[in-house]
């Protein structure tokens, strides 16, 4: 995987079709020493007659976000910038786009962020947006001469402000080369660190992902050979949640790809897709799928809208 182009799929990623019709959005494959450690980066531009919320199933991932938000028609110097380390979400992300705005982020490997932030475990920052500066303290600027108005307001909340350099170098190029480039020299200035026990969950990430017949902890523990207990501490540390909410929201992906692709007139099997992800029976399905997306699979396939 590591050595690959970025995927294309629009895996977690709710409506998918109705986003892209809204949104400039593609992926880039990070320089090759990342590339162990990075699924991709993921650039967004975009610009909105009317507020569109986008709707996310998030992946077992860490991201990093730079972010740059304004108004129709204003310069880019007026624009409000920051970014943030972004821990893996437990619930669907929704975020709200209005008038202009463009996002550079990257999404790392379940268990490949670690090692450029080795002082916490992964765990410290699940469910969590932070700062970048909170993580990479070299990232940040005391509010000073040339910081900028948004840099000084977060100062004055006590939150630690992005370099306006960094927020520059990476936001403002207007070819995607140069924004890689700028995502690439962030990276390399940080590590990675070599880590073995990073190295031992993103393979085990990738098992889960691409073994359908891993749907329990149990059976991942006989694949392995690890405990269950060792499989919860490693987890923990390096990717950020226990494997069973791993293999759970692989299953939900799954399912909502399968629902993306339905026929509305028909739909797929939902019984014998239960069987298939190894949910105990169609009703275990659809109480997680609604739980998670906010709507039944079976109402979500017939292009009901998103809550």
């Amino acid at each position: 995987m590591s050595d690959s182009a970025p995927r294309k799929d629009t895996r977690g990623i709710v409506d998918p079709a109705e986003l892209l019709s809204r949104v400039r959005f593609r992926r880039h494959t990070p320089a090759p020493e990342l590339r162990p450690y990075l699924e991709h980066y993921w650039l967004i531009d975009w610009e909105l007659p009317e507020p569109y919320a986008s709707h996310v199933v998030p992946h077992p991932s860490m991201n990093i976000v730079f972010q740059r938000y304004g108004a129709l028609g204003a310069p880019a110097a007026d624009a409000r910038a920051s970014a943030e380390v972004s821990g893996i979400g437990l619930g669907l992300f929704t975020q709200k786009l209005t008038e202009a705005g463009r996002v550079c982020g990257i999404q790392f490997r379940p268990g490949g962020f670690r090692p450029f932030a080795p002082a916490w475990p992964v765990s410290a920052w699940t469910g969590r947006r932070v700062p970048l500066a909170e993580v990479f303290p070299d990232a940040g600027t005391g509010a000073g001469a040339g910081a900028g108005v948004e840099a000084e307001a977060e100062a004055e909340a006590g939150h630690p402000a992005t370099d306006p350099g960094l927020l520059s170098a990476v936001l403002s190029p207007d070819t995607d080369h140069a924004r890689v480039a700028a995502l690439d020299a962030f990276l390399l200035a940080h590590g990675p660190a070599p880590d073995p026990d990073a190295d031992r969950a993103m393979e085990l990430v990738d098992l889960v992902r691409g073994d359908r017949t891993i749907r329990k902890v149990a059976q991942l523990v006989a694949a392995t050979g690890l405990s269950a207990r060792s499989l919860q501490r490693l987890f923990a540390r390096h990717v950020g949640v226990g494997p069973k909410w791993v293999i759970l929201r692989y299953r939900i992906h799954e399912a909502l790809e399968r629902a993306e692709a339905a026929d509305p007139a028909g739909g797929p099997d939902w019984a014998a897709l239960a069987v298939e992800l190894g949910y105990s029976d169609q009703a275990h399905l659809v109480r997680e799928f609604t739980a998670t997306i906010g709507v039944p699979p079976t109402a979500y396939a017939r292009g009901v809208s998103v809550p």
